[in-house]
């Protein structure tokens, strides 16, 4: 079942999505701004490579510490965000938990909150989106902290360059130690991985 609640302003609207399945539980909520003005601007110089990687450090560090700011004063947890799209049509994505999980009020709290400051701060140029979720049962492990914090659960993971002629893993998350992330494969048995060269992972959910 979806639940869907859309708001229109002269500056922004947004969409509240509940979104139920096996592979993603949660809430949506899509917070979407329209900056009239900067909006032709942006078209001039949009182009198809991901924002996150034109925006400067800046403005990168200014926005984690809103989103830092705001997930601590409601108690949640900031797992994780990302912004993708071209220049004139981002897509900022932030993950949020608590114990016991997020809920739809959880997520909007945060979409106004983050929302208003955004635009008090002129940090994206032209429309964008704003997505807030939970991070789903398969969440990605994002920083160190991570493998400690879920040691034990099943992870699929893969490395930046082959070790010893694999990129993809899976297996049991033994934990990180001294840079250095260890986990019981399937295939391979117990491998050591250096932390920076994972370039994603995340826990695979086990189906009973």
């Amino acid at each position: 079942m979806d639940e869907r609640v859309t708001r229109k302003g002269t500056l922004f609207n947004y969409a509240v999505q509940n979104v139920r399945s096996p592979f993603r539980w949660g809430v949506v909520l899509v917070f979407s701004v329209l900056g009239l003005y900067y909006n032709s601007l942006a078209e001039k110089w949009a182009s198809p490579t991901f924002f996150l990687g034109r925006m400067n450090e800046l403005d990168s560090k200014t926005v984690e510490g809103i989103l830092a700011q705001v997930t601590a004063r409601e108690q949640l947890e900031l797992v994780h965000w990302e912004a993708v799209g071209p220049r004139n049509k981002v897509v900022l994505r932030v993950f949020i938990d608590k114990p016991g999980g997020v809920n739809h009020g959880d997520c909007e709290k945060v979409s106004n909150q983050v929302g208003a400051l955004l635009d008090v701060e002129d940090l994206i140029p032209g429309s964008y989106t704003l997505e807030v979720s939970s991070p789903g049962i398969e969440r990605g492990l994002y920083k160190p902290a991570d493998y400690e914090r879920f040691a034990g659960h099943r992870i699929k993971l893969k490395t930046a360059e082959p070790i010893n002629g694999q990129r993809n893993f899976r297996g049991e998350l033994i934990g990180i130690a001294n840079g250095i992330v260890s986990l019981v494969a399937d295939v391979a048995g117990r491998v050591e991985i250096p932390y920076e060269r994972i370039v994603k992972a995340n826990i695979e959910y086990e189906f009973e």
